[in-house]
């Protein structure tokens, strides 16, 4: 099943970078979201994205919304590619696949590695309902950070 803008976003539970308990539902009604899967941590098109995110992050704070980066990495090397890169956003952990398959964005096998999550972009608005989706079947291709800050202008 794919998830199409008007869907209610999937609820899900994991952890951040920090270890900290995450639940996504606990922002519906407080902030916009904008989740963004990625596939690795410290490759290059995912370095690309993050480092966009993180030299535009006062865009995100000004439409108020809440950037959420996930990958199937454990939260661990995560937390070290957060600190090394300085990058002022939350990492959620889908070590164990769960939060991707919700999304209908886990590849079955990306370069050899099964179970890696695909780039996708959601915009959720503060009811908890998708307002933007995309997701790419190729990993080199960035989300387009202008649309996304276009369907958040207009929440």
């Amino acid at each position: 099943m794919s998830l199409k803008v008007g869907d209610k976003a999937p609820d899900f539970k994991s952890k951040t970078h920090l270890m900290e308990d995450f639940t996504l539902s606990s922002l519906f009604g407080k902030e916009n979201i904008v989740l963004l899967f990625f596939p690795l941590v410290n490759t290059g098109t995912c370095f690309n994205e993050m480092c966009t995110l993180r030299d535009s992050m006062h865009d995100y704070e000004k439409l108020n919304a809440k950037v959420i980066a996930i990958s199937v990495d454990s939260p661990f090397a995560q937390k070290l590619w957060a600190e090394k890169e300085k990058f002022n956003f939350t990492f959620v952990t889908d070590f164990n696949k769960e939060i991707s398959k919700k999304y209908g964005c886990l590849y079955d096998s990306l370069v050899g590695l099964n179970g890696v999550s695909k780039r996708s972009a959601f915009v959720i608005d503060k009811e908890g309902t998708l307002r933007y989706v995309w997701v790419s079947e190729d990993a080199g291709v960035l989300p387009d950070f202008n649309a996304i800050k276009e369907v958040l202008s207009k929440l």
